[in-house]
């Protein structure tokens, strides 16, 4: 076996599980744990953390032993697009509000893709809004500024 791993997708999906659950544990081992009934502020992370590496070590595992290769190629744009639509969603809900801020998200995040169509994604976009709206703001009672000045 030399080094086939290299071009094993379910290989590279397991470690970058395992990086992000790292990473969650990292960051939380300073938040304090608290107990099951009475969760601390890093119960949450470490948990999901602790969970994240052992699915991607599985993951690993089992694409080292069966070894299906990475399939289809990059999109560049969407490698540059998606990361600086997340960054404007967090600049835009300090300054525009939520409503503009999930819009502009989901209309540049299906901008990224090949088979973009107005209509579809305007649809999509209104849908996603009101969607998370109706969840995180008046479901989950986040206190989130709709839009900025209202």
């Amino acid at each position: 076996m030399k080094l086939e791993f290299r071009r094993n997708q379910d290989f590279w999906a397991g470690l970058m599980f395992l990086g992000i659950g790292a990473v969650a544990i990292f960051v939380a081992r300073n938040y304090p744990l608290g107990r099951l009934l009475r969760m601390g502020a890093g119960y949450f992370p470490i948990l999901l953390g602790g969970i994240l590496i052992l699915f991607g070590a599985y993951i690993m595992v089992k694409g080292m032993r069966k070894g299906g290769k990475v399939q289809g190629n990059w999109s560049i744009r969407a490698g540059i697009l998606l990361p600086i639509m997340i960054v404007l969603f967090g600049v835009l809900m300090e300054r525009a509000g939520f409503i503009p801020a999930l819009a502009a998200l989901a209309f540049g995040s299906a901008a990224a893709g090949k088979e973009f169509r107005w209509g579809e994604v305007l649809l999509l976009t209104a849908f996603l809004t009101v969607l998370s709206l109706a969840v995180f703001v008046w479901g989950l009672g986040l206190p989130f500024p709709l839009i900025k000045g209202f």
